[in-house]
């Protein structure tokens, strides 16, 4: 996985190397296995799901060929973190009925 780029400034908003490798630990174990549950491809997430502390943090992510790669950090103090599914959205047929 490459490394993720600088944190977007905004005013006196940044993210430290360690926050931001923080939030990619977290991003791969937790919610990666989400998004491919999701069939997810790209797109934007906030960034609560590492902590009350980045809560105006938003990330943008992409599919690589390893799996998923952070490719930004954005601040946006508006930002709100949404439910992900922790199931998958289809049940298995069972055999039985």
């Amino acid at each position: 996985m490459s490394h993720p780029p600088a944190a977007s400034m905004g005013s006196d908003h940044h993210l430290s190397d360690e926050d931001r490798m923080h939030i990619l630990q977290v991003f791969e174990e937790e919610v990666v296995p989400r998004l491919i549950r999701m069939d997810a491809k790209i797109g934007n997430l906030n960034c609560e799901f590492a902590g009350e502390k980045y809560r105006s943090w938003v990330i943008e992510f992409r599919t690589n060929r390893s799996g998923f790669e952070i490719v930004d950090f954005e601040y946006d103090e508006h930002s709100r973190q949404i439910q992900m599914p922790t199931q998958p959205f289809v049940q298995p047929l069972n055999d039985n009925v």
